[in-house]
């Protein structure tokens, strides 16, 4: 399995408050995660970072997950312990008052990914040449948008679109959605914050997914595209490829 995780700060902003990156636990399973922060002054780059590092110290210290309930169960506590580390945080420290964060991951097994999302960074599945978007978006837009309220031309350029219903870190209690999927040999996952879905489409991350190219050269073709039209936004993306295991005796 390839994998893969690439931030960059973008071209009009000062630091990056994007967190995240590609995670093992003691059988070599991995957790993917995409972190996207929010608040005044280091505030975001604080909580994702945070919840981040929280997850991925966890992960590291977890043996094999061989059962899609047991990883559900596991993600579901560990987010709302990352939710909890990055509200106290928030609460104890006056200059961190309000700060959360979006987050992303996929926990990827041989036979299934369990997904977990809060916020608007994404996940998709690029399967048999089509590419699928696995979360919906915790924001006011998409809630307008599933509401019938405004059109998808319409969400696309709303003076809103970064308001988000839901984050981690910002209450004291929250819920991530989570969904467990199979996948197969030559599927590709990627996660990403909205620095990169808000300037490519659908389709053309499509077909840079679709190149037989390795994970790092996919990344940096997205992430140049991202800064090519403005980058107004920090733009970070996890990828995982399920390759074809080698047997032994056999060369790649």
């Amino acid at each position: 399995m390839e994998a893969y995780f690439i931030t960059d700060v973008g071209k009009v902003r000062s630091h990056n408050e994007d967190s995240g990156g590609i995670f093992y636990n003691q059988a070599n399973q991995v957790l993917a995660i995409v972190a996207d922060g929010m608040g005044g002054h280091s505030a975001g780059e604080v909580a994702s970072e945070l919840a981040t590092n929280f997850i991925q110290q966890k992960w590291e210290k977890e043996v094999q997950f061989q059962q899609a309930t047991e990883l559900e169960a596991w993600i579901t506590e560990t987010v709302k312990e990352a939710n909890d580390v990055v509200y106290t945080e928030a609460k104890e420290q006056v200059e961190l008052e309000g700060m959360g964060t979006t987050v992303v991951l996929a926990a990827c097994t041989d036979e299934f990914i369990t997904i977990a999302h809060i916020g608007d960074s994404r996940c998709y599945l690029y399967n048999d040449g089509k590419l699928k978007q696995l979360t919906e978006d915790h924001s006011l837009v998409n809630e307008l948008l599933r509401a019938g309220q405004i059109s998808p031309d319409d969400a696309a350029y709303h003076p809103r679109k970064n308001v988000l219903v839901r984050a981690l870190g910002t209450e004291a209690m929250t819920e991530c959605e989570i969904q467990t999927i199979g996948w197969e040999v030559e599927d590709k996952l990627l996660l990403c914050s909205d620095g990169l879905t808000n300037k490519l489409m659908d389709a053309e991350i499509e077909d840079i997914l679709s190149k037989q190219a390795v994970l790092q050269e996919i990344g940096e073709e997205m992430i140049g595209l991202a800064n090519e039209r403005g980058g107004e936004d920090n733009i970070s993306i996890a990828l995982i490829h399920h390759e074809q295991a080698v047997r032994a005796g056999e060369t790649e």
